[in-house]
């Protein structure tokens, strides 16, 4: 658990969690700063109440000195980015000499936040993971709808994290979507939501395809843990799928109550799963 006490420096992207983090604080009567990224984190959330700067995503000099100017202590990164291109990045001089430490590493994904978590705690801080301030979020195991996956889907979710763990131990994605056997579809930089939509044109007649999400199996529990949501299972609506595991106790569930209750509605399940109950490691 994190320490209410230490003043908390936020790095917010998209998504809801953030907003969901930051009314955590004010709950906790914890203090803490945000660090909006440019681009990616909502506009709506960020108002004259919540005290917070905005960024670029090539300003991370800028960023450690407001967090320094701040006494921030600990942080977290949470929320979708959009990972730009290197012409999209106008970077400053701490950003410049970041990438050009990690550029003969040729890193992934899963490297690169290691190597900005290590950068930041140099300069002090602790990074922390969001389920360190809100345990709740993340996925429970078990069912959780009415639905419940039947013989083939559990025979569908097997084959996926088969899949998931060696996509994740090549630091490539966290997901895949299967059908029937199948792989439709493995995720790669372009994240869950588009990989749900173009699975849409690969998927054969009788049962629906089923979303398997895993944490990668060295992944740090403090960065980019696999997230599902309502917005995931709205995706899996409009993509025709039937169901959703994602790994239990190694995975954040954002909105679980409405996720849930438009889940059953549409008679979707959602499982949480031990990757271990499936295949051996």
């Amino acid at each position: 658990m994190s320490d209410k006490s230490r003043k908390l420096g936020i790095i917010a992207g998209g998504s809801t969690i953030p907003k969901r983090l930051i009314d955590e604080c004010v709950a906790q009567g914890r203090d803490f700063f945000v660090l909006c990224i440019e681009g990616n984190a909502d506009e709506t959330y960020f108002t004259d109440a919540i005290p917070h700067k905005w960024i670029r995503i090539g300003q991370s000099g800028t960023g450690f000195k407001l967090f320094k100017d701040e006494k921030v202590q600990d942080v977290v990164m949470i929320g979708t980015i959009k990972r730009p291109t290197l012409s999209d990045l106008i970077p400053d001089l701490r950003t410049t000499m970041f990438f050009t430490k990690i550029a003969a590493k040729s890193l992934g994904d899963d490297g690169i936040l290691r190597a900005l978590a290590n950068d930041i705690e140099h300069e002090g801080m602790k990074i922390k993971g969001v389920h360190e301030v809100m345990p709740e979020i993340l996925a429970r195991e078990g069912i959780m709808t009415k639905t419940k996956p039947d013989k083939q889907a559990l025979q569908d979710i097997k084959r996926g994290v088969e899949v998931c763990l060696e996509l994740g131990r090549l630091d490539v994605g966290q997901a895949v979507i299967v059908q029937q056997g199948l792989i439709l579809a493995v995720e790669g930089i372009e994240g869950t939501d588009k990989l749900i939509e173009r699975t849409k044109d690969y998927q054969r007649k009788g049962e629906k395809p089923i979303l398997v999400k895993l944490r990668k199996p060295n992944q740090d529990m403090r960065l980019d843990l696999p997230t599902i949501g309502l917005r995931t299972i709205e995706k899996a609506i409009e993509s025709g799928l039937r169901g959703v595991a994602v790994h239990a106790g190694n995975a954040l569930m954002v909105d679980e109550k409405e996720a849930i209750e438009l889940a059953n509605k549409h008679n979707i399940f959602i499982i949480g799963i031990n990757p271990a109950d499936y295949v051996k490691e």
